[in-house]
Parts: structure tokens; C-alpha cells; sequence
């Protein structure tokens, strides 16, 4: 069962595009904050973060995947690690190291190596984040890659079996602390709680006791949105302070031709009631993390897409929108400032337009930049010895309203993009080059979640 993320495949960005668009707002970076560069990695995960180590899975010149481990404070390479993927889906995007900080300053990193016994597919390996010193392995036989979930590590493992599970791991040693049965993605988690999509014919949100493994609230996806839930057009959560946001991807069925339910909706952390609901609306590319003001776009039962809404997100109320008779016809990439103030309609290479998101009415596009997808027709990874239609994870780039120019030498992508990690914020640019800057952004998800 696909799932698909943006940049997962050239139609998936191509109709973001044309049909969706972008999220919410920081402070522009400026020189003064302490900034880095790694040149040497060719990243094409998301980065993760902890202990003071940014991490991430990279791709070498002969198209095999290699663990990255960089100092956050400097972007120094620390250590690297062949990796591999074993049943990952192309549509899921190449995964990031989990981490699990474990104490002042220590983490575990958790990421999978090539099988190092001859009936398994990969090894799972936990090293120390900063040293890289092995700590423990498990054998794997498929999976969709580890997770961090509160103090432990979460992965499905099995998952082209019909024996597919979640285990719930120590990340200092391995132990099995317990599972369940079936796949699941983490979605949320803290130091106590997890919550689960469980991924089946009707998938379920469940919040689990991370200590003892007992269930605590369990949410039908089809109880907010109705029935019809099909998972295989994609999925993306992100969480406020006490609440999870989710957003379900249409996906047209190639035999019926019939589209499956979506929308966004909120649930309660803290019992999985629902908050609010909005049905039958595509959640924008590029964007921020459902939780953290998403932009949204109605579509009616015709298949026709409406105007663009800014949506509140713990109470789901729109706070500005743009109508359907504003949008241009054609020929489009959604470009938005680093705040949530307005929204471009970029055009390479020639004059684009501008929206007020508050008031809807056109804005003066001099001098206006907007960032959006530096490459609209993203080229699939060369990877070797992995099943085709692997993308690397989408770069931002500044551009020019007034003529489609692409900017040089711009600032740090907006917040809303690459979220923050403790003040710490992570990204890769078009090349495949680790960037980190530390603007004091506390912590809040990016577009990756």
C-alpha cells in the first residue's frame, strides 16, 4: 500500500502544484545567527535530531545509501554507516535515522545496515549518536525503517509477512519491551504516550502506554471523514500542544476510477475525541506541517478545486482564504513567504501574482519573493540495489514574483519548511548539501513532520 509524500513522484508534485499549495510563517534568518554547511554528504532524507547530533541517510556517487551522523553545533561530519532499505515503499521517500535522546546531551541513533546474516534482508544497528560506537543490532526481514517514540524506538518489522508487527524496543539495548501485531507508523509521541496509525482495510488511530503497552483511546479514520478511507493516496499528521492534526490524500482508483474520502481533521491527544473536521479539501504543497496553520483547497463532488484557505489549527477556522476567481488559469508553482501573509503564484521566468491572505485582494508582486520547490520535475534516485521510483526529499528555493527568477545566496528556508529542533533548524539544499542554522525557533514540526 503506497504511501506518498511530496517529492514522492513527479505527478504527486506536478498536481500539488497545480492544484495546492504551501504553510506558515517564522522570522526571515539573518547573518547574525550561527549558521553551517556540509558540502560532503548528499543527503536525501528529512534530518533528524538529538543530543546534538543532526542525522541523516545519504546517497554515495555509486548509488548506495550511507547513515550520516554531523555535530549540530558545526556541521562537521562526526561518523557514517552503510545503510539500505528492506521493503520500504518507493512512495514513502527514503527514511531518516531515528534518534532517541537518552540523557544530557546523549543519544542513540537506530538506522538499518545491510544484512550481515545471509537469510535476513538488513540489520538493524543502534550506535551512539556522537561516537558511532555499535551498541546493539536485531536482524530484519522488511520493514518501513525505525522510529522514535517517546524514550524507545518503534519500527513495523515483517511487513511483507502476513506475521508483520511493531516492536517496541530499548534503545540501549534492544530488548523487546512489546508489540502488536499488524504494520503501524508513530504519528505522535511523548515521554508516556504513543499514537499509531494502524494501517489496514480501515485504518485506526490508537494512543498506547509506551511503559506497559496498554491501549488507552482508539479512532476509526472513518468516523471523522467517512467511510471510503483509502491510505494508498498518502498521509501526513502533525500535532499542536494538545492535539493531532491528520490530513488524508485522495487516491483515484485505477479500475473504478472512483476517488477515495480525504480531509483534515483534529483529535484530542489526550482521548482521541474528535475537535473538528474538514472534509473533502487537499492539503498544499510546499507546506508546513498539518499541525502548524495549514492552507488548504476545497474540492466539490465534480472533482473541481475551489480557492485557497488558511485554516486555523486548533480550531480549524479559516483564517483568510482566497477565492476561486483569483486563482490563475494555468502554468503555476505556489510560492509563499516566510511568513503566512500572502500567497504567490510563481512563474519561471516570467511576472507572476500576488494575494493578500488576509483579505484575499491582490498584492503589489515588486520586490515580493515567495519559496517554493527548487526542481518541478524532479528526476528519480539512482539507487543500486533498490526497487525504482525513490525521490530525494524536496529542496526550497527563493524566488523573485516580478520574474521568476530564482534567487542566489537566499536566506534559510522558512520555518513552516524545515521545522526546529531546540532553536536548531536543519535542511537540505538542491544538491544534496546539509545546511543548519540556530535562529532560536524553540521546537516546532516542519513540513516532514
Amino acid at each position: 500500500m503506497p504511501v506518498i509524500r511530496p517529492h514522492a513522484k513527479p505527478a504527486l508534485v506536478l498536481a500539488a502544484a497545480l492544484a495546492l499549495a504551501g504553510c506558515s510563517g517564522s522570522e526571515a534568518a539573518t547573518p547574525t545567527y550561527p549558521t553551517w554547511h556540509n558540502a560532503e554528504v548528499n543527503a536525501v532524507s528529512r534530518t533528524a535530531a538529538g543530543g546534538g547530533v543532526a542525522m541523516t541517510t545519504a546517497m554515495k556517487p555509486d548509488g548506495t545509501l550511507e547513515t550520516v551522523a554531523v555535530d549540530l553545533a558545526s556541521g562537521r561530519k562526526l561518523w557514517s554507516h552503510p545503510a539500505t532499505m528492506a521493503g520500504r515503499l518507493p512512495g514513502m521517500g527514503v527514511p531518516a535515522p531515528a534518534i532517541v535522546e537518552t540523557g544530557a546531551n546523549q543519544a542513540v541513533a537506530v538506522a538499518l545496515d545491510p544484512a550481515r546474516q545471509g537469510r535476513w534482508n538488513a540489520t538493524l544497528v543502534a550506535r551512539d549518536a556522537r561516537s558511532g560506537a555499535q551498541k546493539w543490532t536485531r536482524p530484519v526481514h522488511s520493514t518501513f525503517g525505525p522510529q522514535k517514540c517517546g524514550a524507545f524506538v518503534c519500527m513495523p518489522e515483517q511487513t511483507a509477512l502476513a506475521t508483520a508487527r511493531v516492536v517496541v524496543l530499548d534503545p540501549a539495548t534492544g530488548e523487546l519491551k512489546w508489540k502488536l501485531p499488524g504494520i503501524a507508523e508513530v504519528e505522535w509521541s511523548d515521554a508516556s504516550h504513543v499514537v499509531f496509525l494502524r494501517l489496514a482495510q480501515h485504518p485506526v488511530l490508537e494512543q498506547y502506554d509506551l511503559r506497559t503497552g496498554k491501549i488507552g483511546w482508539r479512532l476509526p479514520i472513518e468516523q471523522p471523514l467517512g467511510g471510503g478511507v483509502d491510505m494508498s493516496g498518502g498521509w501526513s499528521f502533525g500535532a499542536t500542544a494538545d492535539n493531532l492534526i491528520g490530513y488524508i490524500a485522495p487516491y483515484t482508483d485505477p479500475t473504478t476510477k472512483k476517488v477515495s474520502t480525504f480531509g483534515l481533521f483534529s483529535v484530542k491527544l489526550a482521548d482521541g475525541s474528535v475537535n473538528w473536521i474538514r472534509p473533502s479539501v487537499v492539503r498544499v504543497y510546499p507546506s508546513g506541517s498539518p499541525g502548524f496553520a495549514p492552507v488548504v483547497r476545497p474540492v466539490d463532488q465534480q472533482g473541481q478545486y475551489g480557492g485557497f484557505a488558511r485554516l486555523d489549527a486548533e480550531s480549524g477556522r479559516v483564517l483568510g482564504q482566497i477565492p476561486a476567481t483569483q486563482v490563475p488559469d494555468s502554468g503555476w508553482w505556489l510560492a509563499f513567504p516566510s511568513g503566512m501573509e500572502k500567497l504567490g503564484f510563481l512563474k519561471h521566468g516570467k511576472p507572476g501574482s500576488a494575494f493578500d491572505l488576509t483579505t484575499g485582494q491582490n498584492a503589489e508582486i515588486k520586490d515580493e519573493r515567495g519559496w517554493s520547490f527548487c526542481v518541478t520535475d524532479p528526476k528519480p534516485l539512482a539507487l543500486k540495489g533498490q526497487a525504482p521510483g525513490f525521490y530525494s526529499v524536496a529542496s526550497l528555493c527563493e524566488f523573485e514574483l516580478a520574474d521568476g527568477r530564482k534567487m542566489n545566496g537566499a536566506d534559510a528556508p522558512p520555518a513552516w519548511f524545515t521545522g526546529s529542533q531546540n532553536g536548531w533548524r536543519t535542511w537540505r539544499d538542491e544538491r544534496g548539501g546539509l545546511h543548519g542554522i540556530k535562529d532560536g525557533t524553540g521546537t516546532s514540526p516542519g513540513m516532514y513532520g
